[in-house]
Formats: structure tokens, sequence, C-alpha cells
């Protein structure tokens, strides 16, 4: 009993903590991007990011936090299906615009003169119909899992795997290539494109680096914010890679060495959402919350106002 509400406090408190986390850095950006003269893709990317965060720790961290709190048949089958596509979903979501957000961040630091700097967006609206192809890509490549899932039974069997909330029946060896085959193509893919623009971003951060300990010139000093980006985003790009390859590790000993216990699967859960817990406060760090503390305080003083002429 105290086992259990040990790991739903935890698993809770993750959960709103990040939930929290997101949605000032959403109503931060949204605010920055409505309301601000300079509107970047950067801003875009990072409300598709909060909002894939917000429906990862919903539809992932909140199911377990129940689960482990011991209630474990809160979801019927269609539940069950909807909860665990949207968050496939909004973890593939994570890597699609994760990638994204290092490849403009690049192309931004990037100078006029190089190559990259012609793909840059001529304005951030260009950005929106690859977040359309995020997600028609990731809810097309995730349907299969529809077929397999359903509400945990008393009399699972022991071939099903189970997550606490939720089975995944025996798939055949065939669909499962095929699905495995997918999941890591996907991943390549992406993961190959935010390590290159990863790459070329520590070559002009170096490169920026070394120029400044010669020059001190206020040209370099107009850049510093957008060098300072670019370190926030490579943290990012690091974060998501230690969850992403750990769970992947941990995922291939369970299911080759290690035997799959509650233990393991909480470890999992964790790691699984652990990135859309982190990658806000990150954000928050770099920038803090002035900006979106200054809009509700803006919105709190001018009802204030109304309040006492009226």
């Amino acid at each position: 009993m105290i086992l259990k509400l040990v790991k739903g406090t935890i698993f809770l408190f993750l959960t709103v903590l990040g939930i929290v986390g997101n949605i000032i850095v959403f109503v931060n950006f949204i605010n920055r991007f409505w309301r601000g003269a300079q509107k970047t893709s950067t801003h875009l990317i990072l409300i598709h990011l909060a909002l894939s965060n917000i429906t990862m720790l919903l539809s992932k961290g909140l199911p377990m936090a129940i689960a482990a709190f011991g209630s474990r048949h809160f979801l019927d089958n269609i539940g069950c299906k909807v909860v665990v596509y949207l968050e496939r979903v909004a973890r593939d979501l994570s890597i699609c615009t994760t990638t994204l957000l290092t490849v403009v961040q690049a192309i931004t630091i990037s100078s006029r003169s190089s190559l990259c700097w012609r793909f840059k967006p001529k304005t951030p609206k260009k950005i929106l119909p690859l977040f359309l192809f995020f997600w028609i890509l990731t809810s097309l490549k995730s349907i299969s899992l529809l077929h397999y899932i359903a509400k945990v039974r008393e009399n699972t069997s022991e071939a099903a795997k189970t997550n606490n909330y939720c089975s995944f029946q025996p798939e055949s060896q065939r669909t499962k290539s095929v699905v495995l085959i997918l999941m890591a193509m996907h991943s390549a893919m992406f993961q190959g494109v935010m390590g290159g623009a990863s790459g070329y971003m520590l070559f002009l951060l170096h490169k920026h680096h070394q120029r400044v300990l010669y020059l001190q010139t206020s040209h370099l000093h107009k850049t510093l914010p957008e060098m300072r980006a670019a370190h926030s985003v490579l943290i990012l790009m690091f974060c998501f890679l230690f969850f992403y390859w750990t769970d992947c590790v941990l995922s291939l000993l369970s299911n080759s060495v290690l035997e799959t216990n509650s233990a393991m699967l909480d470890i999992q859960g964790i790691l699984i959402i652990g990135y859309a817990f982190l990658s806000p406060f990150v954000l928050i760090q770099r920038d803090g919350v002035l900006t979106c503390c200054h809009f509700l305080w803006d919105r709190k003083s001018l009802k204030l106002y109304v309040a006492v002429i009226c």
C-alpha cells in the first residue's frame, strides 16, 4: 500500500508539474508570437512542442499515476485504444518537433552567405504545413496499434505485455517485424537529421566562441541571444536523446534478457514522460517566465483599472 502511494505520488507530481511547466511555455510563446514585434518560426515550434508534451503527459503520465494508486481498470477498450494511441502519436510528434527545432535553430545562427540560409522560412507561417505533415505521418504510423490494444482483464494471458492499465495482445511475427521496421526508419530518419543539425550547430558555436575571444564588436553582441537559444536547443536535444535511448535499451533488455516486471515498467514510464516533464524547465531557465508573468500582470492590471473606473 505504501509503495503504491509513493509510486502514484511520484507519477502525479511529475505529470502535474510537467503540465504546468508546458502551459507556462505555451502561454509565454503564444504571447510573444501574437504581441511581439518580431515573430519567429522558433516561437511556433516551441508552442507545438509544448502542446505535444502536454498530450504526452495527459495520455501517459496521468494514467500511470492512476494505475500506480491501485486502480488498473479505469479504462474500457475504447479508452485504452485512445489513450495509448495518443501517447504514441505524441511521442513521435516530440521527435519530429525537436528535429525541426534543431534544424531551424541551426539555420538561424548560420551566416547569410551559407547555403543553409537559403532554406530559412521567409515567414513563420511557412512551417505550418510541416506540422500538418507531422500529424498525418505520426497518426498513420501508429494506427496499427489500435488493433492490438485492449483493457487489462483479470485473466490476461502471460503472453500479453501489460503496462498496468492497458494490455498489448501478442502480434504475429510478420506484423511485429513490419511495425519494428517502420518505427526504426522513422526514428533513424529524424534522429539522423537531428544529429546532423546539432553537429553543425556545435561547429558554428565553436567558431563563434573563437571569434569572441579575439573580437568584441557590436555585431557579436547582437548575435548572443541567438547563440544562447542554440545552447538551449542543444540541451533539449541531448535530453531527448538520453531519455529516448535509455528507454530503448531498457525495452530491448526487458524483451530479450530481463524479465518484464512492474518496477521495469515504472522506470520506462518515467523515461517516456521524462522529456515532456523536463523540456519546459530548460526553456524557462533560459528565458524565465517574465514575459508570461508580465502578460498576466498586464491583464490583471487592466481588469483592476476597469473595475475601479466602473
